[in-house]
């Protein structure tokens, strides 16, 4: 139904942002939160609000948010039309603008800018960090002066789209194109702090980048060859990979499809580093499979397993679930009514499966293979572990940073060289795909049955699938056995004891202790992963649905700048985060929002590329028919269009959390002795030869995370699409007549 106060939303920001000014702290004062600080926010503290630090603390630059509010407000009066659209679009503008120069130009000494400080003279007074007061205005701003661009006629004149489209591309500027732009920009800087394009080339275009030594005879090709032959071989043994599971768990045997699902996410919910240490105990020169050939064959052990079949068979584990997540929503997307009308025109179920089901799987294998090259290139975890001699750009950028010599400027060149392989690939999924129409669910109803797999290619699914399946079970008793022995390749005395160090409970005078060591980083990564996987999820649907559904100047810049966070290794966006959000006008090194902000755009991508190729499977009908019963678009988001996207929410909010449960080298740099994650803390106790700790640490993480999955998977629940259940005795593969 329409609003009947079209002016309303206008009405609310100003509101808000009138409020931000005179009852919130404007700044973020050190060690207190806004709550804390509400109390002083009439008083002339630093927890002063807005309108008292711009009078009675002598900082006038404050009063552009209120100009503009008021020039806003002059607008909300009007009827809804283009004059109100001037106003509002001037007066978001003046305001958002004029508060965000004045908090990059102004620091917490003075001028933050040489120029500045050399024309203007030094300023008497300075700020700091956004608070509370200055984020809401801040928005409301925002959001005002995207209603004025849809009143003046763009986003087709939807306030809800335009301020999505608006809202999303601020935050994705300033959390993913600012930092990282930070981080690259150091390709260019010279050591004096000058500029030079010739520095961006001499760093770029090395030998050690680019040589061709490998093929000349040599013993080894550049480090970006390297990183391109794993990306490519890993993400097409992840898309083929998760593409056979996902249609064994659709289309095999139904008794399969539980233990299957569950065995094929055990390796997204463990720490990459586990996984290469079950490797390296069966690969490893001292590993069970070169004792089994010694032994056997007399084959002396060697170190074969370290470089790159190590790092492709760590990240085939790592990275095989997050394309059998992607898969399988395309799969349960299929509408079986066009397989029945090819088996009706006499087509068998081995030609209907390669001339209907497969072509109606590429968004999928597109999607699923750009996530599977990007997460690649961007992999640390593995290559640093299982790389021996094999260098690949992800761990170059990390040397150059962590180094005995420091290099930001060759980790920034490094950098660009991912982000010129990730805009390549995207490039070309997006020429693969075209303007081709893969729309299998629509408005009309769907009762039929899904089509069987065809022998050759169920006998091809079951002979690949199965044997990884049993080859991931055999390397997850390997791993986490070492939590249940006292020492690994010693003393093979069963224990607890490592459980006990890290999870003690104990009872004192003040009741229950918890007295294990691992506590306080478990509890600190639930609380962040939590607070951060909902936020990650539907913002990436959103994001996901406004490319899907709708049409936009710059859209192409806007889905690459949603996928940008992937191209950059997690340690060279840590180190951008730093960089950028240790100074006003964004104070966050240190507190526990900017590692959710770091998981937040870390994670992003996947929610997009899963809503995308979901999206792409629904009819534009659905949509439009709910806007001509004069439904919002807020409306039909959530009550039309959402419920069809369940499988891609839950891999969204399945990813999202187990990422940030897991994740190591974005936040390696981030936490603090306050905000220590589990992965820093298996990380300290592995460092220490302490593994049968960390590997308890893990299995305790295993079982959480899959309790969370569980409780995702029950609380979004299956998505509906009116079909008929496959008959348990379908085997005989004859068409049930309807």
């Amino acid at each position: 139904m329409l609003s009947r106060k079209p002016n309303a939303a206008a009405w609310i920001c100003v509101a808000a942002g009138l409020l931000a000014y005179v009852a919130l702290p404007w700044y973020a004062i050190q060690d207190t939160s806004w709550y804390e600080a509400l109390p002083g926010i009439f008083s002339a503290g630093d927890a002063a609000n807005g309108l008292l630090q711009a009078f009675g603390q002598n900082r006038p630059w404050l009063l552009f948010g209120v100009a503009g509010l008021a020039l806003c407000a002059v607008g909300a009066v009007q009827p809804p039309g283009r004059g109100q659209g001037r106003w509002l679009l001037i007066g978001g503008l003046l305001g958002a603008a004029g508060l965000a120069i004045a908090g990059f130009t102004i620091g917490a000494r003075g001028w933050s800018v040489a120029a500045l400080n050399t024309a203007f003279g030094e300023l008497a007074t300075n700020q700091f960090g956004i608070g509370a007061g200055g984020f809401v205005a801040l928005v409301a701003l925002v959001l005002l002066a995207a209603f004025g661009l849809a009143r003046l006629g763009f986003f087709r004149g939807d306030l809800f789209v335009s301020g999505a489209v608006i809202g999303c591309g601020v935050l994705m500027a300033l959390f993913i194109a600012y930092p990282v732009g930070k981080a690259l920009a150091g390709a260019f800087l010279l050591e004096d702090g000058g500029w030079s394009l010739g520095a961006f080339f001499e760093r770029v275009f090395t030998e050690r980048i680019w040589g061709l030594g490998c093929v000349a005879g040599g013993t080894s090709c550049g480090v970006a060859w390297n990183t391109l032959l794993l990306a490519l071989l890993t993400a097409t043994g992840t898309t083929i990979l998760g593409t056979m599971i996902a249609l064994m768990a659709e289309r095999g045997n139904r008794r399969l499809q539980g233990p299957l699902r569950v065995i094929a996410l055990l390796p997204i919910i463990t720490p990459p580093f586990v996984v290469s240490l079950g490797l390296i105990l069966l690969f490893g020169r001292a590993g069970v499979v070169n004792q089994l050939l010694e032994s056997w064959f007399g084959l002396q052990p060697t170190r074969w397993f370290y470089g790159l079949p190590g790092i492709l068979t760590a990240q085939l584990f790592a990275f095989t679930p997050i394309a059998f997540m992607i898969m399988r929503g395309v799969v349960q997307g299929i509408a079986p009514s066009l397989e029945e009308a090819a088996q009706m025109l006499r087509a068998d179920r081995r030609r209907t499966f390669f001339t209907v089901t497969l072509p109606l799987l590429k968004p999928g294998l597109a999607n699923a293979f750009l996530v599977g090259f990007i997460e690649s290139i961007a992999d640390f975890g593995n290559p640093v572990i299982v790389g021996g001699q094999y260098s690949v750009l992800s761990t170059d950028i990390f040397f150059a940073i962590v180094g005995a010599q420091y290099d930001a400027g060759r980790a920034a060149s490094l950098a660009w060289v991912l982000t010129i392989f990730a805009l390549a690939v995207f490039a070309l999924q997006r020429g693969v795909l075209g303007k081709q129409n893969y729309t299998t669910v629509s408005g009309k109803g769907d009762a039929g049955i899904a089509m069987a797999l065809p022998d050759g290619v169920r006998r091809a699914c079951y002979s690949v699938a199965l044997p990884w399946i049993a080859f991931t079970v055999v390397v997850y008793l390997f791993a986490f056995a070492g939590g249940f022995v006292q020492t690994w390749g010693r003393d093979y005395t069963p224990t607890l004891k490592h459980f006990t160090t890290a999870f003690a409970l104990e009872w004192g005078q003040f009741g229950l202790v918890w007295a294990g060591t691992a506590w306080n980083s478990l509890i600190t990564t639930l609380k962040l992963a939590g607070i951060s996987a909902p936020i990650t999820a539907a913002l990436g649907l959103l994001i996901a649905w406004l490319l899907a559904r709708n049409e936009f100047k710059g859209q192409g810049a806007f889905e690459f700048a949603a996928l940008l966070a992937f191209a950059i290794p997690g340690t060279v966006l840590g180190v951008s985060y730093i960089l950028a959000f240790n100074v006003p006008p964004l104070e966050l090194t240190g507190s526990g929002l900017i590692i959710i902000l770091c998981f937040m755009f870390r994670n992003l991508p996947v929610g997009v590329r899963a809503g995308t190729a979901a999206f792409k499977q629904l009819d534009r009908s659905l949509d439009e028919a709910s806007l001509m019963l004069r439904a919002s678009t807020a409306q039909t988001l959530f009550r039309v269009v959402l419920p069809l996207l369940k499988p891609a929410l839950v891999a969204a909010l399945v990813y999202s959390f187990v990422r940030a449960m897991t994740t190591v080298s974005a936040v390696i740099f981030l936490v603090t002795a306050e905000n220590e994650l589990a992965t820093t803390y298996i990380i300290g106790r592995v460092g220490n030869g302490d593994y049968g700790v960390a590997l308890a640490y893990c299995t305790v993480l295993i079982v959480l995370m899959s309790l969370a999955i569980a409780l995702i998977q029950f609380v979004v629940g299956e998505r509906k699409l009116g079909r008929r259940k496959t008959p348990a005795h379908q085997g005989h593969h004859k068409m049930e007549s309807v």
